[in-house]
């Protein structure tokens, strides 16, 4: 069987990585001829809109799933139109759009940071004066790793903000004292069967993902059911199928929603070695209609990111426990080229070597 992914990045190449011993083959779709990807795969080098492009991806796929969430909705239309594409394109749509996102979650009961439409002046001071100061100002679509948004502390500094970000197609959205961020990866089969992995506890620098807990220390049942229970609701409504990731803020034993992504994400990275079935098995078990593995987890994990930085690879590895994972990519400051996983039995044991993992990764300290 032929699998097509749209977009050529280090998800997309960890998924046919964890395709092939299932005896699955894998083409890939992306604008550049220098996507990591295409190491592991077929690729086809083309804009996602260029027709004739999509044709010679298409022609003898099976399936199309993808590995990120800004592919133009359009493309996965027009595909879906001559072949299965999963997750459903409804879904690609609402996590492209913030003000979407938030609005459908919320109408699901899942509660959110309070939020406004920004598209004017008017409806910025508006705004603020609903959702009060501090605020983030962000763009509505596009926007990754902290790009297109802006934290605001007086309406002057929100002003000029809405200027730097284009002056519309922008949401405000009300700053939350969070504990921690937290998210949840869950998964359904085309059977509507579903699998949860741990909440993982994320820490950022920058906008970036840097560090990933898991399972999150200290969660309880109850804040587990209640992320279970609202990712069950969300992928329900949309007639889900593969893996869907949520990104939360926990306040005391709240949840409340910040983004989701229709795809395997970053903060699962861990499940490869660190669960039974990794993320990324699970995606693909669950676009073929076969039965979901196991999302237990193997002991206490830690994921870092390598952002910018090439390790010593034999130091890295001389670490018992350390997987290494290296997407090919030239190195560039702010650019993810790989990541590096601990595992431990217990979490006491992964909090002892913690420091030397970061160290490995250049990452600063958790606070």
């Amino acid at each position: 069987m032929r699998i097509g992914i749209l977009g050529g990045g280090q998800l997309g190449r960890m998924l046919a990585l964890s395709g092939y011993p299932l005896g699955l083959s894998f083409r890939f779709l992306d604008p550049s001829p220098e996507a990591c990807a295409g190491g592991v795969g077929e690729l086809v080098v083309g804009d996602y809109l260029d027709g004739e492009a999509l044709a010679r991806f298409a022609e003898g796929l099976d399936l199309v799933t993808y590995e990120f969430e800004n592919v133009p909705v359009e493309a996965a239309r027009r595909l879906a139109e001559k072949l299965p594409v999963y997750p459903p394109p409804k879904a690609l749509e609402i996590a492209q759009d913030r003000l979407a996102e938030k609005s459908f979650m919320q109408g699901l009961g899942m509660p959110t940071p309070p939020f406004r439409r920004v598209d004017t002046l008017e409806e910025l001071r508006e705004g603020l004066a609903g959702v009060g100061l501090p605020a983030l100002l962000k763009t509505r679509r596009g926007g990754y790793d902290g790009r297109g948004q802006a934290l605001v502390h007086s309406p002057e500094e929100a002003e000029r903000a809405f200027h730097a970000l284009g002056g519309q197609g922008l949401i405000l959205e009300g700053f939350v004292p969070f504990h921690r961020e937290v998210s949840l990866l869950a998964v359904r089969g085309l059977g509507g069967e579903v699998a949860f992995y741990p909440l993982v506890e994320n820490r950022h620098q920058g906008g970036i993902l840097r560090l990933s807990l898991a399972p999150a220390p200290g969660v309880s049942p109850t804040l587990q059911q209640k992320a279970e229970a609202y990712a069950r609701k969300a992928m329900e409504a949309l007639g889900y199928v593969g893996v869907l990731a949520l990104e939360l803020f926990q306040v005391g034993e709240e949840l409340l929603f910040n983004e989701m992504a229709p795809r395997v994400h970053n903060s699962g990275h861990w499940t490869i070695e660190g669960a039974e079935t990794s993320q990324f098995e699970n995606h693909l078990r669950a676009l073929l209609g076969l039965p979901l593995g196991s999302t237990a987890p193997r002991g206490h994990s830690a994921m870092a990111n390598l952002i910018g930085v090439k390790p010593d690879f034999r130091e890295a590895l001389a670490l018992p426990g350390l997987h290494l994972h290296w997407y090919g990519k030239a190195v560039r400051p702010g650019r993810k080229v790989g990541h590096i996983t601990l595992r431990r039995d217990t979490w006491e044991d992964l909090a002892q070597d913690l420091p030397h993992l970061l160290a490995l990764a250049q990452a600063p300290e958790p606070v």
